[in-house]
């Protein structure tokens, strides 16, 4: 047998054995968002408060507690999360909200929140519909919108 034939083989034996492990490690972690989510969803309470201000900062400078800081991995600390500040009854809280409803918060409205802990799970508008953001277009969506307005000849 070629020498470069083996060193394919071991190659290719190597990368099973590394689609395996991540598969299994993919469905261990799958399992403990899962349980997560439950628990979340089990104590979260439902709460009126205004919007201040909402901003994607990262966890050591969003304002949150200590506590909240030091139990985070040191990975998370330097990514930005949605930092929420808002006025629930006379107290003003920083709160980070869920990533799917970040997008839908309005500042400076009075909402119905659904909270478990700091953590914001979902929204209600209090007076009428919470509004949707316009969607963000890919760039091929811009290119393309760009190309048809210079073709009818409008700028």
């Amino acid at each position: 047998m070629p020498t470069w034939l083996i060193v394919m083989l071991i190659i290719l034996v190597i990368m099973i054995a590394a689609f395996v492990a991540l598969y299994f490690y993919g469905k261990r972690l799958e399992k403990r968002q899962a349980e997560q989510e439950e628990q979340i969803q089990a104590s979260k309470q439902t709460t009126s408060m205004l919007i201040i201000d909402k901003k994607r900062l990262p966890l050591n400078k969003s304002g949150l507690p200590q506590v909240v800081i030091d139990q985070a991995p040191k990975l998370m600390r330097r990514n930005k999360v949605p930092v929420v500040k808002a006025k629930v009854g006379p107290r003003i809280m920083t709160m980070v909200a869920d990533e799917k409803i970040f997008d839908l918060i309005p500042v400076k409205k009075e909402v119905k929140a659904e909270v478990s802990g700091i953590y914001i799970v979902g929204i209600r508008g209090i007076h009428g519909k919470l509004e949707a953001p316009p969607e963000k277009l890919t760039r091929w969506q811009r290119f393309r919108k760009k190309i048809l307005t210079r073709a009818s000849g409008g700028r």
